[in-house]
């Protein structure tokens, strides 16, 4: 498995008041609210979906950097080290910037 399945078990705590959906991607697992990517897990970490308008606070959590994929930062989505995420408090927060970001989005 090229994800950390323990990761994986700590989002899925995080997520489990949420009606998400998880579905393999991107050689990960992403999890889905309403058909729109809210985080995923990779190996090295995991990678959340804040949106432009949070970006900056995103990338003030420590752990957090620019999320690049194929060597270009991917704009609204930032990675965190399997360190950050194993504090509560810091994959907490960006969890929280995450959910703030796709509940607002339309369902697809």
């Amino acid at each position: 498995m090229p994800w950390d399945e323990g990761l994986a078990q700590l989002m899925r705590d995080d997520l489990a008041a949420e009606p998400v959906t998880e579905k393999k991607m991107f050689g990960g697992l992403a999890f889905l609210l309403n058909g729109h990517m809210v985080c995923g897990i990779h190996k090295g970490g995991a990678m959340f979906r804040v949106g432009k308008p949070n970006e900056a606070e995103a990338l003030a959590v420590p752990g957090a950097s620019p999320m690049m994929f194929t060597g270009r930062p991917m704009s609204g989505m930032v990675d965190c080290s399997d360190e950050a995420c194993a504090d509560d408090t810091r994959r907490g927060r960006l969890m929280a910037l995450s959910l703030g970001f796709v509940r607002a989005l339309p369902p697809k």
